[in-house]
């Protein structure tokens, strides 16, 4: 029998945290909106993997392991500071985590082809659309704050970003089938 050398488990980890990398940064992107919060809870969350990677159980996907362990830091993060936002519940992170389960099985795509794929179809919008989707979704503002920067009626905006999020779900789509 040969005898695994010391360094495998170190190898391992790296390639796994490569290919879940994209995702784990993604979905702290959805529950934090600090970039250095951000870069801090990722560190921290490959931290405790390290340490932790004993207690991974190999029978599961190892990014719905990862965002366990970044979702206890993000929920640590809040509580120190008594600032979670209204809609960061439970049921809400469960969803999240949901959604993100299908991202991973839902195709042999990995996580960062999906992203290129999104963004091509982004760049397909027309350039009203895309400002909307920019403001809101690439700079965090809520529509409120997309009207009045853009100068537009809140419902305006509203019915713009519904269209964006149509076209982009139809490209997707198209291009995935």
């Amino acid at each position: 029998m040969v005898k695994p050398h010391a360094h495998d488990g170190h190898d391992v980890f790296e390639i796994l945290v490569r290919e879940n990398a994209d995702m784990l940064s993604a979905y702290l992107r959805s529950l934090l909106d600090n970039t250095a919060d951000i870069d801090d809870l990722f560190q921290e969350t490959m931290v405790v993997a390290w340490r932790r990677l004993d207690d991974y159980d190999r029978s599961r996907p190892f990014g719905l392991w990862l965002r366990g362990i970044a979702r206890n830091l993000v929920l640590a993060h809040y509580r120190k500071r008594s600032e979670a936002p209204k809609w960061y519940t439970p049921e809400v992170l469960d969803a999240l985590d949901s959604r993100f389960e299908s991202f991973a099985t839902g195709s042999t795509d990995t996580f960062r082809d999906r992203a290129h794929a999104l963004l091509d179809c982004i760049q397909k919008l027309s350039d009203r659309l895309r400002q909307v989707i920019e403001l809101a979704y690439g700079r965090g503002m809520s529509l409120r704050e997309v009207a009045a920067t853009i100068d537009e009626q809140e419902d305006a905006v509203r019915k713009r970003a519904q269209r964006a999020r149509n076209q982009l779900y139809d490209c997707l789509q198209h291009m995935n089938g």
